[in-house]
C-alpha cells in the first residue's frame, strides 16, 4: 500500500488530502483544519448507514459514520469531544468535522439520535459528496 499526502490552502482552512493506492485507487479526504486532530484511531464510532447502495448524484454511499475522538479531559467541563462523519462512496472517503466541544457523557450516541432524527443524515451526505466532489474536480 502507497500513501501520497500533499496539503492544499483553501479560503476555510488548511486541508489534508491522503490517496491511498491499491488494486482501484481511492481518495481519503480529512477535510480539517488540522488533520493530526484525527490522525489516530477514534475513540468510539457508530454507524449511521451502512446498506452500499445508496445513490446520490452519482456517487454510490457505502457507510456513513460518525467518529469520537476524546482530546482531552478537564476536571470540572469533562472530555472535549471532536465528533467528525466520515462518508464512504465508490469514489473516495470524506472525513469532516461534524460537532466539537465539550459535550458531556454519551456525547457520540446523543449525537447520532439527533442526526437520525432530525434528517441530518441526508445533510451530512449532501455535504460530504459536495466536497468529495469538488476535490476530485482538483485532483
Amino acid at each position: 500500500m502507497t500513501h501520497f499526502c500533499w496539503y492544499n490552502n483553501y479560503c476555510d482552512g488548511l486541508k489534508f488530502l491522503k490517496q491511498t493506492e491499491t488494486n482501484s485507487k481511492r481518495l481519503r479526504i480529512i477535510d480539517i483544519a488540522n488533520p493530526k486532530r484525527v490522525n489516530r484511531q477514534p475513540s468510539d464510532t457508530t454507524t449511521l448507514l451502512d446498506s452500499g447502495n445508496f445513490d446520490e448524484q452519482g456517487y454510490i454511499v457505502k457507510k456513513v459514520q460518525l467518529r469520537l475522538y476524546i482530546e482531552k479531559t478537564d476536571q470540572k467541563l469533562g472530555d472535549y469531544s471532536l465528533i467528525t462523519s466520515l462518508v464512504e462512496t465508490d469514489k473516495g472517503e470524506i472525513e469532516m468535522i461534524f460537532d466539537e466541544g465539550y459535550r458531556g457523557e454519551n456525547a457520540l450516541k446523543r449525537t447520532s439520535d439527533f442526526v437520525l432524527n432530525n434528517l441530518g443524515l441526508s445533510g451530512i451526505i449532501l455535504r460530504s459528496i459536495i466536497a468529495l466532489k469538488s476535490k476530485l474536480q482538483k485532483t
